[in-house]
């Protein structure tokens, strides 16, 4: 079986030492060079071309949003960001992100050599996964979630979007009440903002797990509330879920729904252990919907490596809610979406710009 070409970025040589060691001894990659630069990294590129790129973000001579635009622009690769656990980094990486970027690995600020190590097969199959992508789709996206970014009124389909409305004021959910829960993986960050988006103010509550590793859902959230007609903030424990609002899954928690009252919901945020290989899982979410909501719930799958969520996803089903999928045409990676499809969880499989006309007609 042919190996994945690796090359990885970074300026600093521990990270540069760890990632070889790891990668050595990974079946099935090669690491074909440790660059401190991306200027040092096309001179081995112009020999041979990688598979995936492992990216640091700030280096000397080009830092790496500059360097992934010039990639995505004449070469589209899969790239995998290896950002800083920082406030700056969390945003710098969500532009990156929003640019074409496939995934995200992090790493502390100290302890690196340690921290490398004990994530060797979170590392792996990072890099493994991200080479499934669909860069065409990955670009499409990127270059939608870019020009928003610049032009925050510009939708994900027609580009002209209505003037973002006011916000409405918390309404408490009636008996009734449709709640919707979304779910996504590899190619998410870019799929949640174009359909998050096109959201009205009246929307039922959106929950959202996200896979992400801690630090950066906060960024991501706030992000999203700068761009949509919809308040999206990360999910705190017990948060009240009400129309007009997105609860996002914070990284490394669980998040779940439950009754607070009668005619209300709230969100459960707790640890726990990991689910499909992650935490937050997308399964745990939408079993608590099928078990709280039941057939007043909407459930939506999309753009994903693994499996994490069909279950969840069949769960909503078998319990009386209506359930989507993305199709294959338009994921980043079809993994989830396929897995729920398979299990017959989905009542409709969607294209990405089709998904927020059927949340709103529904």
């Amino acid at each position: 079986m042919k190996k994945i070409k690796a090359i990885v970025i970074d300026d600093s040589a521990v990270v540069r030492q760890a990632f070889s060691e790891i990668l050595k001894n990974a079946a099935g990659i090669e690491l074909i060079a440790a660059s401190a630069d991306p200027i040092f990294a096309m001179k081995h590129m112009e020999k041979q071309w990688p598979d995936v790129i492992i990216l640091d973000i700030e280096m000397p001579r080009m830092d790496g949003l500059t360097f992934l635009r010039k990639i995505m622009k004449e070469h589209p690769t899969p790239v995998v960001v290896c950002s800083s656990l920082t406030d700056e980094g969390a945003q710098t990486t969500l532009q990156v992100l929003s640019a074409g970027a496939v995934d995200i690995i992090t790493k502390p600020k100290v302890g690196l050599q340690d921290f490398f190590q004990d994530a060797r097969r979170a590392l792996v199959d990072t890099i493994k996964a991200a080479t499934q992508a669909n860069m065409k789709k990955l670009q499409r996206n990127a270059a939608v979630s870019e020009a928003i970014a610049v032009h925050p009124k510009l939708s994900a389909d027609a580009m002209i979007a209505p003037r973002p409305q006011p916000r409405l004021p918390p309404r408490l959910n009636n008996p009734g009440d449709p709640v919707i829960a979304i779910g996504a993986s590899t190619g998410g960050t870019q799929a949640l903002e174009l359909v998050l988006k096109s959201l009205p103010t009246n929307t039922p509550p959106v929950l959202v797990v996200q896979h992400m590793p801690a630090g950066f859902t906060e960024a991501f959230a706030r992000r999203l509330d700068g761009i949509c007609a919809v308040e999206v903030k990360e999910a705190k424990h017990l948060d009240e879920v009400h129309q007009g609002r997105v609860l996002i899954a914070p990284g490394a928690y669980h998040m779940l729904l439950q009754r607070s009252g009668v005619h209300k919901y709230c969100v459960e945020v707790k640890d726990g252990p990991v689910i499909n290989r992650h935490r937050p899982s997308v399964d745990i979410l939408f079993r608590s919907v099928a078990q709280t909501a039941g057939k007043n719930a909407i459930g939506v799958i999309m753009t994903g490596m693994g499996d994490d969520g069909a279950r969840g996803l069949e769960e909503m089903h078998k319990a009386g809610a209506f359930t989507i999928a993305q199709n294959e045409e338009t994921c980043v990676v079809y993994g989830m979406p396929k897995e729920a499809i398979k299990r017959g969880a989905a009542d409709l499989i969607l294209p990405l710009e089709k998904i927020a006309e059927a949340l709103i007609e529904k």
